[in-house]
């Protein structure tokens, strides 16, 4: 079975888990009647908003599936109630389709299968497996309190002792799990745990001594209610929900690697009780994606939308993906960079820098020009008749001519950039100062427009400049015979100050100013960037008044930018910068 909405990808990009997937193809190990031979997961839980990481392990968990012709399902591991929010598991559905993927697959006869599952979905199956390891001498409750059992668990240097509730009968253990189940203990007062062997609490890897499985929790759970008191752990509950999907790779970040034991031991022990047939599903581990200049951790993530230091989970500066979506950044984008990082068992650091460049090239191909001032100051031809006006055109996309061309006026008065004219020139600035001494002023090109020639300027009384006075030649229009005859090195853009768009264009940067603003311990609060974000009154061609929510531009010279999905309004788009032309932080 296969997924058509999930496309196949043109190549397929090289990394130890395709070789896995595939030497399991060409050995028929997951070969079963009426299933695909590579079933995988996404299995979020619903307690946050989903990062650039989890979009790493979106496109790799799908994509395999696309790629060998098998399916993705969506599980939400939903066993923690305290913590979790239909809010969560709405915008995690949302953030999975925006990027291109679905898990929904149609079958041959025309119907579809969904496969949108829930942790909670198999409550009375997990509950049942419970029971069945405590009868066959597999797991008991423990009556420990919380610091005793930690304290009895050992460290990695010292074996852990055992419970002194480790012998407990089996009806015994049943009887209290039962009544766990029934409401009859407060939170804490009992757990269940695995007992996989007798010298289980000296095993090196701690989490063989005795894993918890089942807690009790009093608290409302979004789809079940309160028909359960107790839940079952991440580590019981993954790979029996695995197991019950007919999951064949089970693809887990390397943080999970000293898990894999458990997850193999628990679905030996109950296929040996007959809850599943061979083969189960195996547990592989990549590195899970360290991007400098940001933070993924959900509760450093949370303090900044809690404590208002961000606009919200969906601000352009947070590395979510509904804030990366907000931000301007495309799914294309995205895809691009899961397949240029690549997929490895070695830890390392991604710079920023790989992932703007990925916005970069996809949008310069495809996102249409336009002009904007973002800090303007006045441009004043004197000797253009007041009151007339003229088009001047310029291509929609300078190497796609079938994008068309876009028009816009010249006038008397123009926007330019404060930066395009100097008072006192350095060397080698090419655009506009005022005459000094016996010499002229310079002479600078409007794109798309006239040559023109600084005479003066004028300030304020704090000594501000607030306009530039030029003259302009009438045969130097570009594009009019004989334009070519005057040769100028400066060129710089404007816009009609009669015909411009005014918009509010905010400026994205970066969150931090330190690539590892989590590592080694560090304030991560304390490294927040200031000029993350700028917020500036621009003045744009006037097509773009008809800018539409979620639409992308090049603004030329300055960078790419979206029209904000929340904030714009027919007639009035507000724009966020993407990301600028150039990587201004390489000498950083």
């Amino acid at each position: 079975m296969s997924n058509d909405k999930n496309s196949p990808a043109p190549a397929l990009p090289s990394n130890f888990l395709r070789a896995i997937v595939e030497h399991d193809l060409a050995a028929g190990t997951h070969d079963r009647a009426g299933l695909p031979s590579v079933i995988t997961r996404f299995p979020p839980e619903p307690n946050g908003y989903l990062h650039i990481g989890h979009a790493k392990s979106i496109c790799l968990n799908f994509g395999l599936a696309r790629d060998y012709h098998g399916r993705c399902n969506l599980r939400f591991d939903d066993t923690n109630p305290a913590k979790e929010e239909q809010e969560y598991v709405d915008t995690i559905i949302d953030s999975v389709k925006w990027l291109g993927f679905d898990y929904d697959y149609p079958k041959a006869d025309g119907s579809v299968e969904h496969h949108l599952h829930y942790a909670s979905d198999y409550f009375d199956q997990l509950y049942a497996m419970a029971e069945w390891l405590i009868e066959q001498g597999y797991a008991y409750v423990d009556s420990q309190s919380a610091d005793d059992m930690a304290a009895n668990r050992g460290n990695f240097n010292t074996p852990g002792t055992n419970s002194p509730f480790r012998g407990r009968p089996a009806a015994e253990s049943l009887q209290i799990f039962r009544d766990m189940k029934a409401g009859k203990y407060a939170d804490g007062e009992h757990i269940l745990r695995a007992k996989i062997s007798e010298d289980a609490m000296a095993s090196p890897n701690m989490n063989m001594r005795d894993p918890a499985i089942y807690r009790i929790r009093h608290a409302h759970h979004v789809r079940t209610g309160d028909a359960w008191c107790i839940y079952p752990m991440y580590d019981y509950t993954h790979p029996i929900s695995d197991a019950l999907e007919n999951i064949t790779h089970s693809i887990c970040t390397l943080e999970f690697q000293d898990h894999r034991p458990f997850y193999d031991w628990l679905l030996a022990t109950l296929s040996k009780g007959g809850f599943f047939t061979l083969p189960v599903p195996n547990q592989y581990e990549f590195s899970r994606l360290n991007l400098t200049y940001v933070v993924t951790s959900k509760r450093k993530l949370r303090q900044l939308v809690e404590e208002k230091i961000v606009d919200g989970w969906d601000d352009p500066r947070m590395p979510t993906i509904v804030g990366l979506r907000r931000r301007g950044y495309t799914p294309e984008a995205l895809h691009l960079f899961c397949d240029r990082i690549g997929v490895t068992k070695a830890d390392g650091w991604i710079d920023m820098s790989t992932l703007e460049g990925c916005v970069r090239e996809d949008l310069d191909p495809k996102a249409p020009r336009a002009t904007a001032v973002l800090r303007p100051l006045k441009l004043i031809i004197d000797n253009y008749p007041e009151g007339q006006s003229e088009e001047c055109t310029s291509p929609v996309h300078p190497h796609h001519p079938e994008m068309g061309v876009r028009t816009f006026p010249i006038s008397r008065e123009l926007w330019i950039e404060e930066e395009d004219f100097m008072e006192v020139p350095v060397k080698g600035y090419f655009r506009y100062y005022p005459p000094i001494g016996d010499n002229p002023g310079s002479r600078v090109r409007l794109r798309h427009g006239y040559v023109t020639e600084c005479t003066g300027f004028d300030k304020d009384e704090n000594g501000k400049v607030i306009a530039v006075h030029v003259k302009y030649f009438e045969d130097s229009k570009s594009g009019t015979p004989g334009s070519d005859t005057y040769k100028v090195k400066g060129n710089i853009h404007w816009v009609s100050t009669a015909a411009a768009v005014e918009a509010e264009v905010r400026l994205y940067d970066r969150l931090f100013t330190d690539a590892q603003p989590d590592a080694g311990g560090k304030d991560f609060i304390s490294l927040l960037n200031p000029n993350a974000k700028e917020v500036v009154t621009a003045y744009l061609e006037p097509g773009m008044v008809a800018a539409q929510a979620d639409q992308r531009y090049q603004f030329e010279r300055h960078g790419y930018f979206v029209a904000d999905r929340v904030d714009s309004q027919p007639g009035k788009p507000v724009f966020n910068r993407i990301v600028t032309l150039k990587d201004s932080w390489v000498a950083k």
